[in-house]
């Protein structure tokens, strides 16, 4: 094999609310973090948990769509590949680093908060993804109502409960 990978698939939690910014050129970029969690059983024979903290970075049009329809403690799916930033600290003089994972597509895998907590910060459907692309088409190629990218099963004229298994991650 001629080439390399650099692919990284999270299933988590949210762990804090995003936060967007822009950059100087106007473009949108969202952070926030995703808990992983794994369970075993340590020497004493009792089982014990493990949380691992991702740092998530999402560009463009998955950066606004994070940032308005993740809140903190929704489960999700996050696709991305792995990069390390450095700089040198002002304060210290010493080199930093951060590695983080570049999302290039998020779903969303638990129901729709209710309207009692949900907020201003939008509807989504269970299941329902989206990917980096500023398209206004869904995976099956069929705009959505309100031009966002959706996937099949969140159509106009589909039911609202149908999921589509070829939309599954796993």
């Amino acid at each position: 094999m001629a080439g390399s990978l650099n692919k990284v698939m999270l299933i988590g939690n949210v762990g804090r609310d995003p936060e967007m910014r822009y950059t100087q050129s106007g473009e949108p970029v969202t952070t926030f973090s995703v808990a992983t969690n794994r369970r075993y059983k340590g020497s004493d024979g009792q089982p014990r948990d493990e949380t691992e903290w991702h740092n998530i970075v999402a560009w463009r049009r998955l950066a606004e769509q994070c940032n308005e329809y993740l809140t903190k403690g929704r489960r999700i799916y996050i696709e991305g590949s792995l990069k390390t930033r450095s700089w040198d600290d002002q304060a210290t003089g010493q080199k930093k680093y951060r590695t983080e994972i570049v999302a290039t597509d998020m779903q969303m895998l638990d129901a729709r908060p209710r309207d009692d907590e949900q907020g201003d910060r939008g509807e989504q459907s269970e299941q329902e993804g989206f990917d980096r692309g500023d398209a206004r088409e869904g995976r099956d190629g069929r705009e959505s109502r309100d031009g966002r990218t959706a996937p099949v099963g969140a159509l106009a004229g589909s039911d609202d409960n149908a999921i589509d298994l070829d939309d599954t991650p796993f």
